[in-house]
């Protein structure tokens, strides 16, 4: 794909705007605080039931008390694949309209989740990649996964051979690739849903530079003083850094579309369609992620055999 669109910007877009969402149900991961939080009073206001999948229940219901509209919380940590498995099995509750992969760490100390891999792979990419795969027989209209614009540095590959990073592990290197395979994962279950001949659709978005909660856990204190800095003369807020992915969420955009801000260097603005690196958009690095995670979860499609 080239690394820009020519879809014009919605420039005046934001949560006022979103459909009446009525008698649809939303699963938000990573769903308690940050743009997590806000899509989910977005979508409860706009008349979705969200479901916040959350690591902490607690922090879940105080966030929950918070939201207009109606909402559950359950139990989800992404950095557990039981954990995963538990949250998927449990579920009786029909369709799942909207399946939103928010959740995220991002630029830890070097650390593993608790079945072996890498925090930042472990839990932004394989976690909702078993979750996805778990739920989709229940979804009926499409699955959005927050990237970011760092899936351009680091090494800007997937290392195949050692997603741990062992011996060359850096908080950045390790971040930048658990974005970049969310993109990928992002197209190839896009190429799977296709195939399948089902109607969901996969997108992806990123909140460009959004002052969150999230940067307060990076390894580095330089790196955090920078980031302090930055969310006080760059960033935009938590509901702005929203809305790519609400607007990804509940506009009739293309399976595999990416979103984000229309502004400078992708920081902020309006949502609009954004552009990717040439290894984001690569169908090769697509398809062997998906082998790969597979392998690592012991999660499979269950959607039946695609092309």
């Amino acid at each position: 794909m080239a690394d820009k669109t020519d879809a014009p910007a919605a420039r005046t877009w934001n949560a006022t705007h979103l459909p009446d969402l009525s008698g649809r149900t939303a699963v938000v991961t990573g769903a308690n605080s940050g743009i997590g939080f806000t899509a989910v009073d977005a979508l409860a206001r706009a008349g979705a039931h969200v479901v916040l999948a959350v690591r902490d229940p607690e922090r879940g219901r105080s966030a929950a008390a918070r939201v207009t509209g109606s909402t559950e919380v359950r139990r989800l940590d992404l950095a557990d694949l039981a954990s995963v498995r538990e949250f998927a099995d449990s579920w009786q509750d029909g369709p799942i309209d909207l399946l939103i992969n928010n959740a995220g760490v991002m630029m830890l100390p070097e650390q593993r989740t608790k079945d072996g891999f890498e925090m930042q792979f472990g839990t932004n990419h394989l976690g909702h990649f078993a979750l996805t795969n778990l739920l989709l027989p229940h979804v009926r209209d499409r699955v959005v996964t927050v990237s970011s614009g760092a899936h351009r540095m680091g090494d800007r590959r997937i290392s195949f051979d050692d997603t741990n990073l062992t011996g060359r592990y850096t908080p950045q290197r390790a971040y930048s690739q658990s974005k970049l395979a969310n993109l990928l994962f992002t197209l190839e279950l896009q190429r799977r849903l296709t195939g399948s001949g089902s109607p969901v659709r996969a997108l992806a978005a990123h909140p460009g530079w959004a002052a969150t909660n999230l940067q307060s856990h990076t390894a580095n204190p330089v790196a955090r003083l920078v980031m302090r800095i930055g969310n006080g003369f760059l960033a935009q807020d938590d509901r702005a850094g929203a809305l790519p992915t609400l607007y990804a969420a509940t506009q009739d955009l293309p399976g595999a579309s990416y979103v984000g801000p229309d502004g400078f260097l992708e920081m902020r603005g309006a949502p609009t369609l954004v552009g990717r690196t040439t290894a984001a958009s690569d169908p090769v690095a697509a398809r062997r992620l998906w082998a790969l995670s597979e392998e690592l979860t012991g999660v499979r499609w269950p959607l039946g055999v695609t092309l």
